[in-house]
């Protein structure tokens, strides 16, 4: 079967693949650990193997050539992401053949509010120059003890015996590493096999996910097909779908769930599903950017908002954690500064073009509900007040909004955790940046205050799309959606050492670039981030670290490091 061939939309090819997964979930039940473990090293390779194929189509769906800035975007968010979870996957695998925890190795500690908090980033001393000045960890509920933190680690990975069933991964169509990682935490972390759909933007990547994926292809746990919303629809009402799990939008996620029009309506009201099966999902929102007022620098000025434009720019603006609010203090002498070196920055962007499909009628929406909005670069910026569309209306699209909040210092965040937690929509992600003075000068009231804020993933001087791509990191949504509230979706991914019920991930970074970093008391050498709008380097970034990924040594360290330091 060729690349684009669409044969396997047909509804016998379908059912046939849906019995397939149905004989490979029951093989898997049987599978010893150690044999899972092993299988997934081997997945380890094949990624590697394509890692270039890979971000070469990647790059080529949306329209960018491979050698272009912004081509390392594919590699980082495509072969290398999947490259780190399927080691992480194994290395899990292994610990718990050889008795252990998926935790081995790993940092234990206190979160504000009584939190478990285990620290997934740095892992090792690799890691720590890798990543140097950046820390994540994931926290779990209040109450939740350490003991059980350790004794529910692992999840169904370690059951042998049991039958997970087959499940539907309807995959996103912004991030080509998506869909496999979401394939692979059902198949690890549920034993279930899955059915990949992939979304129509990236029906060119079949053939290289197929051999990307072959050693799970081959065990009968993964079917990849394309497919429009038709093949989708017959997939989620198929009888042999035991579960979904879709990356998308709230309103495909309602179809899937309650249908359309006259007939959802009265669905809901008798809480009568059409779906009969059980749906997790990841499904954005409009995430907010924290801008904490201090005395700041002229660099700083520059750099930070450098990085909030990047937040937003990143994959030309379709991403589900693209931040989208930036909110400022009323109360900030630099506020208007700032705000001049956002504009500066917009229109430094590298010019790029839009290529997410109804694009245009989502930047035409955000223009119509803002006559006075700005033009800069390729980008809509725009003031808006509390209760503005743009608070509930996650635009997917280079439209950036700005807003202010009385207060300084803890008043200020304080009221910003407020205005986040209860005036935007959804809780996948949060980012606040914060000059360490100020941080340390608020105390426990600053850690207060980023406990309060109800986001599955926040990043304090980060990008909350670094814990997208940290294997040991949860994603998701806060806890408590529902199908009949489904917000930013319901549950997790990726979580590669399998904890259960975990709350939210928690990156934090250097509020400054290495040098001025260590010039300023922070203990950081890390440059200016390849993920960066403006990186000169960040497509060689990529390359090398994904080369890094499939084979982590030294000696692959080092060009990582020259290639970052040229940013």
């Amino acid at each position: 079967m060729s690349v684009t061939d669409t044969r396997a939309t047909t509804g016998s090819e379908l059912d046939r693949a849906v019995e397939e997964l149905k004989v490979g979930a029951e093989r898997w039940a049987q599978l010893p650990v150690a044999d899972r473990g092993a299988l997934f090293r081997k997945v380890h390779a094949s990624i590697a193997g394509v890692a270039e194929e890979w971000a070469t189509l990647a790059a080529e769906a949306k329209d960018v050539a491979p050698s272009a800035p912004y081509a390392g975007e594919e590699w980082m968010t495509g072969p290398y992401g999947a490259l780190e979870s399927a080691a992480t996957y194994a290395r899990s695998y292994e610990a718990l053949a050889a008795g252990g925890s998926p935790l081995d190795g790993l940092a234990v500690g206190t979160a504000p509010g009584g939190r478990v908090a285990v620290r997934v980033l740095p892992r090792s001393v690799q890691e720590w120059v890798l990543f140097n000045g950046f820390e994540a960890e994931v926290w779990m509920p209040p109450g939740v003890t350490e003991r059980q933190v350790r004794a529910e680690a692992g999840l169904r990975a370690g059951k042998v015996g049991e039958y997970g069933g087959v499940g539907l991964v309807l995959g996103a169509g912004n991030i080509s590493s998506i869909a496999p990682l979401d394939a692979f935490y059902e198949l690890v972390a549920h034993n279930r096999a899955s059915l990949v759909k992939l979304n129509p933007t990236f029906a060119a990547l079949l053939g290289v996910y197929r051999k990307a994926l072959t050693p799970l292809i081959e065990a009968g746990v993964v079917r990849v097909v394309n497919g429009d919303g038709a093949v989708g629809a017959y997939l989620t009402r198929h009888g042999g779908i035991d579960k979904v799990h879709i990356t998308g939008s709230a309103v495909t996620h309602d179809a899937i769930v309650w249908g359309t029009g006259e007939d959802a309506r009265r669905r809901r009201a008798a809480n009568d599903p059409q779906l009969r099966v059980p749906i997790t999902s990841e499904l954005g929102g409009v995430a907010p950017m924290i801008v904490v007022p201090g005395r700041w620098s002229a660099a700083d000025l520059r750099f930070q908002a450098e990085h909030l434009v990047s937040m937003r720019l990143h994959n030309a603006g379709h991403n589900c954690v693209a931040g989208q609010l930036v909110v400022l203090s009323a109360d900030w002498d630099q506020k208007d500064a700032f705000l001049a070196e956002l504009r500066r920055a917009l229109a430094a962007m590298p010019a790029r073009t839009p290529w997410y499909p109804g694009t245009d009628a989502k930047i035409a929406r955000a223009e119509r509900a803002h006559p006075d909005a700005e033009h800069v670069g390729g980008s809509v910026l725009m003031e808006v007040a509390p209760g503005d569309p743009a608070c509930t209306d996650e635009y997917f699209a280079p439209v950036l909004a700005w807003t202010q909040l009385p207060g300084a210092g803890a008043e200020f965040l304080r009221g910003a955790v407020d205005f986040a937690n209860d005036s935007l929509y959804g809780t996948l992600g949060a980012n606040v940046v914060v000059r360490p003075q100020d941080r340390a000068a608020m105390g426990a009231a600053f850690d207060a205050a980023i406990a309060d804020l109800r986001y599955g993933n926040i990043a304090i001087n980060a990008w909350t799309g670094v814990g997208f791509l940290l294997p040991g990191g949860t994603w998701g949504a806060f806890p408590g959606h529902t199908v009949a509230d489904v917000g930013s979706g319901i549950d997790v991914v990726h979580n590669a050492h399998l904890l259960s019920g975990p709350e939210r991930t928690v990156v934090t970074g250097p509020f400054r670039p290495f040098p001025r970093s260590v010039l300023h008391g922070e203990l950081s050498l890390f440059p200016k981030p390849p993920w960066f709008s403006g990186s000169r380097s960040g497509t060689e970034t990529g390359r090398q670290l994904t080369r890094y990924a499939a084979a982590p040594s030294w000696g692959r360290l080092i060009p990582v490091l020259l290639a970052a330091f040229r940013a």
